[in-house]
């Protein structure tokens, strides 16, 4: 822990993606700010990195969907305004999404998906089967149906998060490795205290972040060429690519605690549902297999503003990283003395406070 004669306006415990960009963001406007790592294998170091809003969409989500959308198109400039502070390319590819059905049920609930898209005015483009192998070649031809989303990107994570280290020590951030337990919160040596945890944050605190274990796999071709550009997305598995011939597969969804074993089985399901789209993949060397912990809630919605004491940025999910910025944002609003912005009231704490942890 820190000693009690240094004290700093903003303490920051956590130094993943979030509590890297809140940090950022916090110094740069003149906040004396610190981060508390406790060294955990973060969420983000086995994400995939999709910036994807639109592809991820789900009926009665629209709340996250909106959140996602005003991160999606505010995230280029968030990239290259971090690459001239970090001196770095934080790993941004607008390449795009498709989503591909292998089958005639798949085909079908895609078409429902299109709908509803559509029924939001989000940009989707019905491919049919020879269009999508156009689109891209190494797609299999049992392929039924596909939709192109060129609005849903990626960024490789581990990348921005080392970006996001070198920005914020170039804007004085002090970063620390030190292990924050809850009753410590109170006595930290700062004004105040923004809990970005990821899935520890449930513990420091009543709020009910509870871990989701995701398991990924990093492929590449031994000769580096690139099998498709755009991410491949299924009902159940995704491909991104990385560039150079390197990809992540992945992911399964699990509740199972603070599990974080990689598994036979999953391996196995990831590898054979998406090579019945990509046959190629069976051709990849596995470079990585991990697995990692999603700091998920009860509506899927992140945890953003003041409850208990400490200012919270959690709950992320499946997001964190398409999020990183605009909940820095709100943060850093809340930290000034401006509130939680009317764009992100749906995130507030309070939804939760007659639910226990």
């Amino acid at each position: 822990m820190p000693s009690q004669s240094e004290h700093h306006d903003v303490a920051v415990v956590g130094g993943g993606v979030i509590g890297l960009a809140v940090a950022w963001r916090a110094a740069r406007r003149g906040m004396r700010t610190l981060v508390l790592d406790a060294g955990e294998a973060g969420a983000w170091q086995y994400a995939a990195g999709m910036l994807a809003p639109v592809t991820e969409a789900e009926f009665g989500e629209d709340a996250l969907l909106a959140l996602g959308l005003r991160a999606a198109a505010g995230f280029p400039g968030f990239c290259a305004e971090l690459a001239e502070a970090a001196g770095c390319d934080p790993g941004l590819r607008r390449t795009g999404t498709l989503v591909v059905a292998r089958d005639a049920d798949e085909a079908e609930e895609l078409g429902r998906l299109l709908e509803y898209r559509r029924s939001l005015g989000l940009e989707v483009e019905r491919l049919r089967p020879s269009g999508a192998r156009r689109a891209e070649p190494a797609l299999a031809p049992t392929v039924r149906l596909a939709l192109d989303v060129p609005g849903d990107d990626a960024v490789d994570p581990r990348a921005l998060v080392g970006a996001l280290r070198a920005a914020a020590e170039g804007a004085g951030v002090e970063l620390r490795r030190a292990r924050v337990e809850a009753g410590d919160i109170a006595t930290l040596p700062a004004d105040r205290v923004v809990v970005a945890a990821g899935a520890w944050s449930g513990r420091l605190g009543s709020l009910p972040v509870r871990p989701v274990k995701g398991q990924i796999m990093r492929l590449r071709d031994p000769h580096g060429e690139d099998l498709v550009t755009r991410t491949i997305r299924t009902r159940e598995s995704y491909l991104v690519p990385r560039g150079g011939g390197r990809y992540v597969l992945g992911a399964t969804v699990e509740e199972r605690g603070w599990d974080t074993a990689p598994t036979a089985g999953a391996t196995l399901e990831l590898i054979r549902d998406m090579a019945e789209l990509v046959p190629g993949v069976l051709e990849l060397e596995v470079e990585e297999l991990g697995a990692g912990l999603r700091p998920g809630t009860p509506d899927n919605l992140p945890v953003i503003g003041e409850s208990g004491g400490a200012v919270w940025a959690t709950g992320h999910y499946r997001n964190g990283i398409l999020l990183a910025d605009v909940t820095a944002e709100a943060v850093v609003s809340v930290l000034v003395g401006d509130g939680l912005p009317e764009w992100a009231r749906a995130c507030a704490p309070g939804r939760f406070e007659a639910v226990p942890a």
